[in-house]
């Protein structure tokens, strides 16, 4: 990128408010979202999902930002204070938490449109030439200012950021056909035959859930969608099929910040993909690069001891192989194998951890096997436990998803670390 593209891209950054939308239940993580919400999980180790299109926004110089919030909030407004609070007024940049708050009408928000139509008001004060509106539950890495300047290059009215994937995959995401020219000309929601893009008949583009609008083109549909007692008020279903018809809306296909690549993006929203996403980490050379520190993603980290690996008898070593393991994590004579351990974990002498992701501030007890679970935070896994060997057992207890992957969560264990007295 030339002096000048840099320059240019840099305004329109600057010029550009960010609204990510974190206010949904996520109900297909079951009892992962039971008290929180799907972008305040934890993943990789020592981040939450809402850290990634933070990161993205603050990497691509994008330091106007809006959180939209509405379930079971509290440990993402908690998360978003203590490791996103550094941000200066005086400079003009900020966070802003945006909860459901009936602003305009005595409702919560209806969808994810009507969500940010109730904030209209808050987005004229910032009057913001550009909206870049995200998702806040995907993980994937960003520069939001070339999909800017392609915007602005169309002089386009609104522009969706898309993936390019196989033609017959398609068929579970919002598929935009498009010209030559890359302009969008239909959208079909789930189409059971995906349309091509021109030119490569194997492949489909399909919706990220990322959108960039004129400030007062949104303004307009907004209003006219609010106006539509017939809309479900969302962006996918009304919006979009509502203006390809009538102005210039463009599709940008996503690329990788560094190899140009078609880049990593995960919808981490079911059990099963969520423990995969995971251990994808885990991989030699993962498609998702933690290490990168061109493009860092950045969080809240408590302040914790290294993690410690004790005892080296036959029989009761504590190791870690091919695995992750965060700062204050105890091995304590147990082996974990291709597994990822957030922080605080204690695992006692002669237990065994293989291919699981276990969340912050667990403790499994001696002589415990576990396989193919995700275990939520907090929770204590007595003495013997045996989790991920049988099916039929672990499904009396715990939650066991489509490919056999075992959630356990306090709950499941009698520990009510949520009980309101």
């Amino acid at each position: 990128m030339s002096h000048d593209d840099a320059r240019f891209v840099s305004r329109l950054t600057r010029d550009t408010l960010a609204l990510i939308l974190a206010g949904g239940r996520g109900t297909r993580l079951k009892q992962l979202t039971t008290w929180r919400v799907k972008p305040a999980v934890p993943f990789g180790g020592k981040f939450r999902i809402i850290d990634f299109p933070l990161s993205n926004c603050i990497n691509s110089g994008i330091r106007r930002i809006g959180v939209l919030t509405q379930y079971k909030s509290h440990s993402l407004l908690r998360h978003i204070q203590q490791g996103w609070g550094y941000f200066r007024g005086e400079f003009g940049e900020f966070i802003e938490l945006l909860p459901a708050q009936q602003r305009i009408q005595e409702s919560w928000y209806a969808g994810t449109a009507d969500a940010v139509y109730q904030n209209i008001d808050i987005i004229r004060a910032h009057n913001p030439e550009y909206v870049l509106v995200l998702a806040g539950d995907h993980i994937y890495k960003m520069d939001y200012g070339p999909m800017l300047a392609h915007h602005a290059e169309n002089d386009a009215d609104m522009t969706i950021g898309c993936l390019e994937v196989p033609r017959m995959e398609a068929t579970a995401f919002g598929v935009m056909s498009v010209d030559t020219e890359g302009r969008i000309v239909d959208f079909n929601e789930k189409p059971e035959n995906p349309e091509s893009v021109p030119g490569h008949d194997d492949i489909a583009l399909a919706s990220m859930g990322i959108y960039i609008f004129n400030t007062r083109f949104l303004y307009e549909q907004l209003i006219r969608d609010a106006d539509d007692p017939g809309s479900s008020h969302d962006f996918g279903h009304n919006i979009i099929p509502d203006v390809i018809e009538h102005y210039r809306v463009y599709s940008y296909s996503f690329r990788d910040v560094q190899s140009a690549r078609q880049g990593y993006w995960r919808d981490v929203g079911t059990v099963d993909a969520f423990w995969s996403a995971n251990l994808e980490l885990i991989d030699v050379t993962p498609e998702l690069n933690l290490y990168d520190r061109q493009w860092p993603i950045w969080t809240y980290q408590e302040q914790l001891p290294p993690a410690k690996f004790v005892f080296d008898d036959e029989g009761r070593r504590g190791q870690a192989i091919d695995s992750m393991v965060s700062g204050g994590c105890l091995i304590s004579g147990a082996t974990v194998r291709r597994s990822l351990l957030f922080s605080n974990v204690h695992v006692h002498s002669y237990s065994e951890v293989h291919e699981s992701v276990i969340l912050p501030d667990v403790d499994v007890g001696e002589n415990c096997r576990i396989h193919k679970a995700i275990i939520d935070k907090g929770c204590k896994i007595p003495p013997g436990t045996v989790i991920g060997e049988d099916p039929k057992a672990d499904a009396e207890r715990f939650h066991v998803s489509e490919g056999g992957v075992v959630l356990v969560v306090p709950e499941m264990l009698g520990q009510e670390l949520h009980h309101v007295r």
